[in-house]
């Protein structure tokens, strides 16, 4: 520690130094020698580390080029995003580690498995830190600094970086996020200007909608290390599991008026699961930090921000893994270089303190190799003590939709959870529906995450959601099993990739009518595909019962044969190709002559072609619409036209009948806009909205829709010191709540369960209409599933509405108050977004405001 600490007094630095350029001299430390047939960054990548911001595709030429040119690197392709770009993984250790490495990942695996990890001498073992950078695109300092950091491993000379380099095993991820990371860097470098501006109004530091934070769909990539829904994710989580890290870094920027942050957070916000010791942990390595930025001078903060509770980011999702998983928070230049309150903040200075403690990282976990080596042994083996001794000893889970039901065991299983078919019945749960997985296993403290639900905190404030009980997002009937009633008699078959359920069509070629059923999950994918090309089909408002005594649901689709314009051959392989990668259930009819209504009765209504348009652009919520672009485009294999609010009055709105408005942030954006919605609407538009643009229709007298308001009376005195954490507690971060469904009504055709799990993430309190048919979805009486909400707005939200619909002119307005659509993992309610899409327009006037 004392050398390295007198290495970095030649770092030391004065925040205020406005140089145009740097070079490596400014980062590096002046008393390490370096290899110089290791190529450095600008001999790869045409600049200086900090001239320019670097783009995804130089990034990647530099780190091929340094593991040729070097004996202490491997590189690995681990996917592509979406965008095509590569997503890589270097392994950096000592060339004797390298020549043995799959052995010393297996070896380190072990450490997990309470079998054997006590036979292991972690003595004999190297650490392994996993470091990963910008997981926001444009929080781009530390895909920079790992080119330094890559070039520090591979160059550095001397005995120190030759021990730690024998003791310790780096993966390093030099973009978390390779589109949003060249998004950013295209638009700041095509901003740039010779003489540097640094006036924070400059272009250059305010990113057109959406910016670089996001990934391709506009996901924000740190949500969705526990879901793993989005390509990046489940590329990334096979390598995390296949080496279960010590330790993992995860660089990030905050505001440019701040300073440098790094984990512990707030104390009193870390998740109940995890241990004391991980936060002892990450302290005792927090020390490492500060005396390394001490030593360049550099303000820094802990302890004060941020929090360890949401499993599902990338500095605490390891924290329920035997791992350290440690935030970084530099403030940001948003550019080159920009004015702040301590001074011109540089580019380059960004860089340097995400490579410095890129170094204390690496110190600590050299010095601290056998404590974290026995930490994380110690963690599975009381994870295996505590599973084995608790009340619970499995969890069944059971729907009626089996593409639903297996979407939500690939979650699992992607984290390493082994996941059965229900062989018996038990407690009401039956073998054909259901799955069970035991708790006793190795990742039994991360099956603990997925499935509890939690209602009361220590901490009312919250960094990110409060609550995600999968089983509720997936609207899922699940059950605990305690001793007495779980044995491993109940397992069945391991699932895989390969129990994905198959479509059916149940009977053969029709010359009379095919009935769609509308419960599997990917259903709407197979109506689109038949409505494409140009079938006449009709839909179920009311149940009847076919000729085998099959119950058919409201929302079972009708597709005839003799109305089409193609023979019944052709027709018969087109509902086929169309439920194909779907657990869709075709009947094959050769009679109308159903029970209870015909297949010629009037209850069965004509569904249009939908042609989606989506609200996009400055003042729209770029994650909500991202979240509808990639469930309909990657889900569903939907087209939806992206209209930017900019453009929208010059869009002739009459091409498309369905337009969806997400969520805004600001309400005045679609000011401008209100005589041509409304418009549009009464000539027979099919308008979907959500949270803030629900409300700025009511407020527009748009739709008759009432929201609560604030009835909060004079509340005395209060201590000013108070404010920040009072406000805080009334912010509905993300809870769980129950809802009661009319499953009679369109909106709900594929429930099965009049009670369905919503997500609410805002304050908005919708009050149920005059028309008592107009509000499908409403909360109960004592919604609460799982999460936090204040007292005063759980009073508001009982029993108020989850959406309402109005009737104008020819057209419908369906309003929601919640994001049915959250983060790719609410399966739960997409259902009722896509029964807006498809069957909207035919929900009865006399039900609608």
């Amino acid at each position: 520690m004392k050398y390295y600490l007198a290495v970095l007094l030649s770092l030391l630095l004065s925040i205020n130094a406005i140089q145009a350029q740097v070079d490596l001299s400014y980062y590096l430390p002046d008393t390490v020698k370096y290899d110089p047939s290791i190529p450095t960054p600008s001999s790869i990548i045409g600049h200086e580390v900090g001239e320019w911001h670097v783009t995804h595709d130089r990034l990647v030429y530099y780190m091929r080029a340094l593991t040729d040119a070097s004996d202490r690197i491997q590189i690995q392709q681990t996917g592509v995003t979406y965008e095509g770009r590569p997503q890589l993984l270097l392994t950096i250790t000592h060339p004797d580690n390298l020549s043995n490495i799959d052995d010393i990942r297996n070896n380190h695996k072990n450490l997990t498995n309470p079998e054997v990890s006590a036979s292991l001498d972690t003595k004999e073992m190297p650490a392994v830190i996993w470091m990963g950078y910008s997981v926001h695109g444009n929080e781009p300092s530390g895909s920079n600094a790992s080119m330094l950091m890559a070039y520090h491993l591979a160059a550095a000379q001397g005995d120190d970086i030759e021990e730690k380099l024998k003791n310790v095993v780096i993966l390093m991820d030099p973009s978390f996020n390779p589109d949003g990371l060249n998004r950013f860097a295209t638009w700041v470098n095509m901003h740039k200007s010779e003489h540097l501006v640094i006036d924070p109004n400059d272009r250059e530091f305010n990113e057109v909608w959406p910016g670089g934070r996001t990934n391709h769909y506009w996901f924000d990539l740190n949500r969705d290390w526990l879901p793993a829904q989005l390509t990046e994710s489940k590329n990334r989580l096979k390598q995390f599991h296949n080496w279960k890290p010590n330790i993992m870094t995860d660089h990030h920027e905050m505001g440019t008026n701040s300073t440098f942050f790094f984990q512990p957070g707030i104390p009193s916000r870390t998740h109940p699961i995890t241990p004391e010791k991980n936060q002892n942990l990450t302290a005792e390595i927090g020390e490492y930090h500060a005396k390394f930025l001490d030593a360049a001078g550099s303000l820094y903060f802990t302890k004060e921000s941020y929090d360890d509770f949401y499993y599902g980011k990338g500095s605490t999702f390891p924290d329920v893994q035997g791992a350290i998983g440690i935030l970084f928070e530099q403030a940001s230049s948003r550019g080159h270089a920009q004015e702040s309150v301590n001074g011109v903040l540089k580019f380059p200075f960004t860089i340097k303190n995400q490579f410095i403690t890129s170094l204390s990282t690496l110190q600590a976990g050299y010095e601290m190799r056998e404590t974290l080596l026995n930490y994380q042994r110690d963690f599975y083996m009381e994870a295996k003590r505590s599973a084995r001794e608790s009340e619970t000893q499995a969890y069944v889970v059971s729907d009626q939709d089996a593409s639903k039901l297996f979407e939500f065991s690939q979650i699992l299983t992607r984290h390493e959870i082994d996941v059965y078919r229900l062989k018996q019945d038990v407690k009401g749960f039956q073998p054909d529906n259901s799955i069970i997985v035991p708790v006793q296993q190795y990742q039994s403290k991360l099956i603990q995450a997925i499935f509890e639900k939690r209602t009361s905190f220590t901490d009312s404030l919250f960094y990110d959601v409060s609550a995600w009980t999968f089983p509720l997002a997936f609207n899922l009937q699940y059950e605990s099993l305690n001793s007495k009633n779980y044995t491993n008699s109940l397992l069945g078959d391991m699932l895989t990739a390969e129990s994905e359920p198959k479509a059916q069509i149940i009977g053969q070629e029709s010359n009379y009518a095919y009935l769609l059923e509308w419960e599997d999950y990917f259903a709407p994918k197979a109506l689109k595909k038949l409505l494409n090309a140009g079938l006449h089909i009709k839909v179920a408002t009311e149940e009847f019962t076919g000729p085998n005594k099959h119950l058919f649901k409201r929302g079972t689709i009708l597709i005839p044969v003799r109305q089409q314009n193609k023979d019944a051959e052709e027709l018969y392989k087109l509902v086929k190709s169309s439920i194909e990668n779907t657990g869709v259930t075709v009947h094959s009819l050769n009679t109308g002559n159903t029970k209870g209504v015909n297949l010629g009765s009037r209850t069965f209504e004509p569904i249009e072609k939908p042609t989606v348009a989506m609200l996009v652009g400055s003042g729209v919520s770029s994650y909500d619409a991202g979240e509808i672009w990639h469930l309909m485009d990657q889900r569903f294999q939907m087209a939806v036209t992206k209209l930017d609010i900019n453009s929208l009055n010059r869009v002739d709105l009459n091409s498309y009948n369905t337009l969806v408005i997400p969520n805004v942030w600001s309400q005045s954006a679609l000011k401008p806009f209100k005589n041509k919605l409304n418009a549009w609407v009464n000539e027979g538009g099919n308008l979907i909205t959500f949270e803030n643009a629900s409300k700025w229709l009511a407020d527009s007298k748009l739709t008759e829709v009432q929201f609560k308001v604030d009835s909060t009376k004079n509340p005395g005195f209060k201590m000013y010191s108070d404010n920040r954490n009072e406000r805080g507690a009334q912010a509905i971060g993300g809870a769980i709540f129950e809802a009661d469904l009319d499953l009679s009504h369109p909106l709900a055709f594929g429930y099965s369960s009049n009670k369905i799990p919503i997500f609410k993430g805002n304050s908005l309190f919708m009050k149920t209409s005059d028309n008592a048919y107009a509000n499908p979805v409403r909360y109960t009486s004592t919604p609460l599933m799982s999460g936090y909400i204040s007292s005063e707005n759980l009073a508001d939200l009982k029993e108020s509405a989850v959406v309402s619909v109005d009737a104008v002119g020819r057209g419908r307005i369906i309003s929601f108050t919640e994001n049915t659509n959250f983060r790719a993992f609410w399966y739960g309610t997409n259902k009722l977004f896509m029964n807006a899409i498809f069957f909207g327009p035919i929900i009865s006037r006399s039900t609608a405001n």
